[in-house]
């Protein structure tokens, strides 16, 4: 059986238990190890997946880009990439709107220029920051005037590998054009990406690295599994912004459903028994061991990577603890 190669999103209830489950995502053979930001600071968990991990790569995944400035993230970078070695994949994405002007108090405006900025500013930066050279930036959104200063460390690269989160057309295209990889959300099953990303992503015919992140609830009960994966499902539907992803599996009704029963005010991660069980098939790795590792050969040839994580959203715990056994349980298999 051919496969991608495999990467993953560790969980723990605590930093320690994340860190372990990254220590024996590595012994079990996944190649990179990636540190959301959300509930704790990708560049915080990035650095302690460092100091955790021996070979596997480290990425963000993702930093939010706007919430802080081109230099603090380059040299946050710099950092990062010292402390592993030279294993950092920088990952970054815009968030939404709401994420960026309520919550970090940051413009949001024109994503997309934004973005294309903020990554042209951070190379500069990466590469000139030790040279105590004036670095100079002037973008529509994003200025720098960096002059008397000289990082007096020298760095692993001049380089860093920037992958880039993107869901729509322009914002996929603009990872095709800038990034050094491209990251996807949880749901990206192979015909979507085969269909509608990859087209954008090869559009400039730049070489990047494809990875796909997936929803992998994976049980010795199929039905048990589905029903771990739904509410990953309920919490990407109530979301009209992957409207054309529900679409193009002929699932917009279903989605409407999930979010008839958000706006009736479920919880966006407890909307599970609103998921039609078609939905949790054709959009998440969700299955026996043997069913979950013939959907990830179905990625060869279309994705480079696929980055696994258990499902997390309305779960216990314990039961995500179970998951995750399984799914690294799974890894090791594949590996070996």
């Amino acid at each position: 059986m051919t496969l991608p190669v495999l990467h993953y999103q560790p969980w723990g209830e605590t930093l320690q238990e994340q860190l372990a489950a990254a220590r024996a995502a590595e012994e079990a053979g996944a190649a990179v190890v990636w540190a959301p930001e959300l509930h704790r600071s990708a560049v915080v968990t990035a650095a302690a997946l460092a100091e955790s991990t021996v070979t596997a790569g480290v990425g963000t995944g993702i930093a939010l880009a706007f919430a802080r400035s081109p230099l603090l993230t380059a040299l946050s970078a710099l950092d990062l990439d010292e402390l592993s070695g030279g294993r950092l994949r920088l990952g970054l994405g815009t968030g939404v709107r709401r994420l960026n002007e309520d919550w970090h108090g940051v413009a949001w405006d024109k994503p997309v220029r934004r973005l294309r900025e903020t990554v042209a500013a951070i190379r500069l930066l990466v590469a000139g920051a030790h040279t105590g050279e004036r670095l100079t930036f002037d973008g529509a959104d994003v200025r720098l005037d960096v002059r008397g200063y000289r990082r007096p460390y020298p760095p692993v690269r001049d380089h860093i590998p920037i992958y880039l989160a993107g869901v729509g057309p322009a914002m996929t295209a603009l990872a095709g054009e800038v990034g050094d990889g491209w990251l996807s959300h949880e749901l990206c099953p192979p015909r979507y990406l085969d269909a509608t990303v990859l087209p954008r992503l090869r559009a400039s015919g730049r070489p990047l690295e494809v990875v796909v992140s997936a929803c992998c609830a994976v049980d010795d009960d199929p039905a048990a599994a589905r029903a771990a994966a739904a509410n990953v499902v309920g919490f990407y539907a109530s979301v009209r912004t992957y409207a054309d992803l529900f679409a193009f599996f002929d699932l917009a009704a279903a989605q409407d459903r999930v979010v008839e029963a958000f706006r009736a005010g479920r919880p966006a991660d407890a909307l599970a028994d609103a998921v039609d069980p078609v939905m949790v098939d054709r959009l998440t790795l969700a299955g026996t061991p043997s069913d979950v590792a013939a959907r990830l050969a179905e990625y060869a040839g279309l994705a480079d990577a696929v980055k696994l994580g258990p499902p997390t959203y309305g779960l216990p715990p314990a039961r995500i603890r179970a998951l995750q056994e399984n799914l690294l349980r799974l890894i090791r298999e594949l590996a070996s």
